[in-house]
């Protein structure tokens, strides 16, 4: 059973985002990572970018598939975890801690239309 932490708000996309401040970590979730099998690319954007909500801002490549990543919210990309280009199978071993890429948000009202982990669990019993 796909782990769901209760300190983030989740995409239907099966992204998460970890709010601090006006800053969204973000990354996959336990269901995306198992659904995916195991990572062994990950493409990520660079720092200045802008995202915008529900486009996509990069890619996750396994030995089953590829998958676009969803941007939860909009603003504008401040860090990525570079770590990922050498290792992507972190995100396997704990897609929480794992994260992709922080954003700086734009409008961080977006997040009300973002599912809380009950939800987001709920959806994933559904798939």
């Amino acid at each position: 059973m796909a782990i769901v932490k209760d300190d983030r708000k989740y995409a239907e996309s099966h992204e998460w985002a970890k709010v601090d401040g006006d800053v969204a970590t973000i990354g996959i979730s336990d269901f995306a990572q198992h659904a995916l099998g195991d990572v062994v690319y990950v493409d990520l954007p660079e720092v200045g970018d802008e995202v915008e909500a529900g486009e996509d801002f990069g890619a996750v490549e396994s030995v089953k598939a590829a998958s676009d990543l969803i941007s939860p919210v909009s603003g504008e990309i401040v860090e990525v975890n570079e770590a990922l280009e050498d290792a992507p199978e972190m995100v396997n071993a704990d897609p929480y801690n794992n994260w992709i890429i922080k954003v700086k948000m734009s409008d961080p009202g977006e997040l009300d239309s973002l599912l809380d982990a009950a939800a987001y669990d709920q959806l994933t019993k559904e798939d």
